[in-house]
């Protein structure tokens, strides 16, 4: 008889469990907010109630740091709204809203639009309003080269998975506003939903250093498009981008092309607010910097005073954020990281950073970055010394896409030199390996011995420079900070010279 009770009680308690467990793998749908709920929210800023200049600066300087890098993208968008058809603007491809232009080949070292670009891949550019249209994203058969396609919000957050390292299939995605609720058409493979509806598009499509694979490379660069759903029909488009119509640019300077200016921020706020709701959290922030705009709009004095504590945030905060070493997570060697990039959320310091210095990273999975403006003893890098930088046997970044180590110059755009070679990694064919394994990287200006020129990095005479690694599809070790950069070693006497 006992027994059979506990038989019973076991068939029972089991009989509980798969019911449990059954429950366990059915999705539990979101419980939807509470009518009102945001009555239950604590009362914001009494718009009716006089505020001080100083109260508004402060506001003020607080808003310009973490809006930023929204303003930059918002900026971007209103620089392409007006491009009717592909074009190449002087050494940048533009194109109209919802649409990518390509590049056939590197970067050219003269463009100013984007700072620390790679001469590692074949990039695209373009800027989203998806509250004028979806788009869609195809997907041409890149066989066993490396790619990836970057879009980001209005914060810069990564909003699509679409690369190698996602075993991405040839096809057609659908990108999507915060708010769009029509019908996906058939041949969609994916939808993918956008939490803001302005962003900017950023293809990567390696290429090695070499005529032939820059001949190999153009036939499925063609098929690289973007374009409004209106477009779509199920069929693979294509464009030749070696034809693009040439257009002059305006000219540019030494430092990237400027995108937010203070005396235009608070103008340009309140579209990029509506565009980017606030992160759970950010309510308050929200209401905060509104009801200061609202009584700017009451009180114009307040204004100029707005700009000036703007101004103050660009010099005194932003600026220096060009310089690596004044952020990041600190590593061996004077190198600094970060683990968040594409995705930085409420992290504005890191973000506003990122975009000052190198706006559009790709998310971690995709690339690793590691920054450096210092060499090994803790000095400014600058091209008056020679540097080596010697990856010890099999300690290359470990990667299933590609690496490279490039040199920029002080405004974090390429140096320019004879050999037009601005970086050095796996598109180099030719690099030389030494007796033990080992990798020697040449930073400095001359030319070292002819034996040595293939490992050559140029670096500007007497002026200062940063290094910059990318680790493309980056392995356990990297992702994990097991592996870490060398350092960059001042040389001393004839190591490296002609």
């Amino acid at each position: 008889m006992r027994t059979r009770e506990v038989l019973l009680a076991t068939a029972a308690t089991m009989a509980l469990l798969s019911v449990s467990i059954a429950q366990a793998q059915v999705p539990v749908p979101p419980i939807p907010p509470s009518p009102g709920w945001t009555k239950a929210l604590p009362p914001g800023p009494d718009t009716r109630v006089k505020i001080t200049e100083e109260y508004a600066k402060m506001v003020a300087r607080d808003a310009y740091f973490w809006a930023w890098p929204m303003v930059n993208i918002y900026n971007r968008r209103q620089a392409f709204k007006d491009v009717k058809d592909f074009v190449m603007a002087g050494p940048v491809p533009s194109a109209p809203l919802n649409r990518v232009a390509m590049l056939t080949d590197y970067v050219n070292p003269d463009q100013r639009i984007v700072a620390c670009p790679n001469q590692d891949v074949v990039y695209g550019a373009g800027s989203i309003a998806l509250d004028v249209s979806p788009v869609v994203i195809q997907v041409p058969d890149f066989g066993n080269r490396f790619w990836v396609y970057q879009v980001v919000d209005l914060r810069t957050d990564g909003v699509v998975q679409l690369g190698k390292m996602y075993g991405t299939t040839p096809g057609f995605y659908l990108l999507v506003g915060p708010n769009w609720h029509g019908d996906v058409p058939k041949g969609i493979t994916k939808v993918f939903r956008s939490s803001t509806n302005t962003g900017f598009v950023a293809p990567r499509i390696f290429q090695d250093d070499t005529a032939e694979d820059k001949k190999a490379i153009q036939s499925v660069l063609t098929q690289v498009m973007f374009y409004p759903l209106s477009d779509f029909d199920g069929t693979m488009k294509s464009y030749d981008w070696n034809k693009i119509p040439k257009v002059a640019a305006a000219a540019s300077g030494d430092a990237e092309t400027r995108w937010v200016f203070p005396e235009k921020f608070f103008d340009e706020l309140p579209a990029v607010l509506a565009d980017a709701p606030p992160l759970p959290g950010e309510e308050a922030r929200y209401a905060q910097i509104r009801a200061v705009l609202d009584a700017m709009k009451s009180n114009p004095a307040l204004k100029p005073a707005m700009i000036k504590a703007a101004q103050e945030v660009e010099d005194q905060i932003v600026t220096p954020l060009l310089q690596f070493r004044n952020y990041g997570e600190q590593l061996p060697h004077n190198w600094s990281t970060i683990s968040n990039e594409a995705a930085f959320g409420t992290d504005y310091f890191t973000r506003t950073a990122v975009a000052k210095s190198n706006i559009l990273v790709n998310s971690p999975n995709e690339t690793k970055y590691y920054y450096q403006d210092l060499d090994a003893s803790g000095a400014r890098l600058n091209g008056a010394n020679r540097y080596t930088v010697t990856f010890p046997k099999d300690q290359t970044p470990p990667v299933n896409g590609f690496w490279s180590l490039t040199l920029y110059n002080e405004h974090h755009f390429f140096a320019n030199n004879d050999l037009k070679r601005y970086s050095l990694g796996t598109k180099n064919r030719d690099l030389k390996y030494n007796p033990d394994g080992s990798l020697t990287i040449y930073v400095q200006a001359d030319p070292p011995t002819d034996v040595l020129r293939a490992n050559w990095l140029p670096a500007p005479k007497n002026a200062d420079f940063s290094l910059f690694v990318r680790a493309y599809w980056p392995k356990a070790a990297v992702l994990d900070g097991v592996w870490t950069p060398p350092g960059a070693q001042r040389a001393e006497g004839t190591v490296g010279r002609q």
